[in-house]
């Protein structure tokens, strides 16, 4: 992978952005596993939504993105929709009454 100052045309920025934007994906996928086993271990509707988890997970997050110099904003945004995504998921899952 080049470091963005090693790029030397747009044909290279695109090539490590797609790089960099299929990673993502991937470990978004990976993470999906997660919340999929963590599924087996929630006993109700309440802990599929744990607002406190959500509210604590968040704010670690925005930490990180303030010590990567990144807005912290944009961060908390971007996983607050995948966390929402996952749990209503999740919610249509618990209403069916089987596991994700």
């Amino acid at each position: 992978m080049k470091k963005p100052f090693e790029c030397r045309n747009m044909d290279d920025i695109r090539f490590e952005i797609d790089n960099i934007d299929y990673e993502i994906v991937a470990l978004i996928a990976k993470r999906a596993g997660y919340v999929h086993a963590a599924a087996k271990f929630k006993r109700d509707k309440a802990s599929v939504k744990a607002p406190e988890r959500v509210k604590r997970m968040l704010a670690k997050r925005r930490k990180w993105a303030e010590e990567q110099y990144i807005d912290p904003n944009f961060i908390e945004s971007l996983f607050s929709a995948i966390v929402e995504f996952f749990i209503s998921r999740e919610m249509k899952t618990w209403n069916k009454g089987k596991s994700v």
